[in-house]
């Protein structure tokens, strides 16, 4: 953390950049925030450890649009959301400074509380510069400890990789986490009937607030007015006002990333009811993958879509009816 907060100091001094976006010191121990630091005093509120699981590229859309150049560190993961930005010409890749800083797994606080670990007060072990096996927590109740790779995000057990898809200086070391199948889930649900289905989703979106934090969130959700908040569709309604609304607002936004959604999971991250929602565009990559071919989106920036790209080779429409 502090060699990064060394060299945004440097960029910063020396005027190559103008701002930096990185995350700030939240109330809590495990809630650390994005901001942006325009000074060299403010950076003493920067921090980075296995809490700041958030994506930083989506904000450099609005970042772009701002005078100079603006630093942001980019996760592994995240770069893969920066160029697609870059592929739909949301970002301006002139206009920022990648430090592509290491990652060993982003953690999640709401599997820590459901360990029966409450009250917590303080967490060591999720800095960067320990050996990340072990976090040890400081509850009112006394000390507890748990295995780093109990308390990870669903989505760094099936982590695509920790090479950096794009960056201008790398800073610190990655490891690896992969150890789940990125599609197992998807292919537990599949395995179901229609019935069992149904019922999954029906349940899980039922929780459903219509916060907007998951549209909000998502690097891919980038239209400059969303169909949501559109006065001109019935679809700009704040709340679900039956259950058929509640499944098409995450239905409609899922077939809007489909084929551009880098898998992520900051939908499911942010998410205050706990509801799975990368499952909805996981079931779309696997099945463009086996439609189309493999494909990941965001993995540079020059390849066409599989939904944009048209060969004599595609999959036919009848095939999804033939497959049920």
């Amino acid at each position: 953390m502090q060699a990064i907060i060394n060299r945004a100091k440097e960029l910063l001094a020396d005027g190559t950049v103008a701002r930096v976006l990185g995350w700030k010191a939240g109330d809590l121990p495990y809630n650390p925030e994005p901001a942006y630091f325009e000074t060299e005093e403010s950076l003493k509120d920067f921090v980075y450890n296995g809490f700041c699981g958030a994506n930083l590229s989506k904000y450099m859309i609005e970042a772009s649009k701002l005078e100079g150049k603006t630093m942001v560190c980019l996760k592994p993961c995240d770069t893969y959301s920066f160029n697609q930005l870059i592929k739909e010409h949301r970002v301006d890749r002139e206009k920022a400074y990648i430090i592509g800083v290491g990652c060993k797994g982003k953690l999640d606080i709401e599997k820590i509380r459901k360990m029966g670990i409450k009250g917590i007060e303080s967490i060591s072990g999720a800095e960067l510069t320990e050996d990340a096996d072990t976090l040890t927590i400081q509850t009112l109740y006394g000390e507890k400890t748990c295995a780093y790779a109990d308390a990870m995000l669903e989505r760094c057990h099936v982590c695509k990789g920790k090479e950096h898809k794009i960056y201008d200086e790398l800073i610190g070391e990655s490891k690896d986490t992969k150890d789940a199948d990125r599609f197992e889930e998807v292919k537990r649900i599949e395995a179901m009937s229609p019935e069992e289905k149904f019922a999954f989703f029906q349940s899980e979106l039922s929780k459903c607030i219509r916060c907007n934090a998951c549209r909000n969130v998502c690097p891919a959700c980038s239209c400059r007015k969303c169909v949501f908040d559109s006065n001109k569709f019935d679809s700009s309604q704040k709340a679900n006002a039956d259950s058929f609304e509640e499944k098409m607002f995450h239905i409609i936004r899922a077939f809007h990333v489909a084929g551009r959604c880098t898998d992520c999971g900051e939908c499911s991250r942010v998410c205050p009811q706990g509801i799975p929602l990368h499952l909805f565009n996981r079931k779309f990559i696997k099945d463009i993958d086996e439609l189309y071919g493999e494909y990941q989106a965001g993995e540079d920036t020059t390849s066409k879509a599989p939904l944009t790209s048209y060969t004599f080779e595609d999959a036919e429409p009848s095939i999804v009816g033939k497959r049920g």
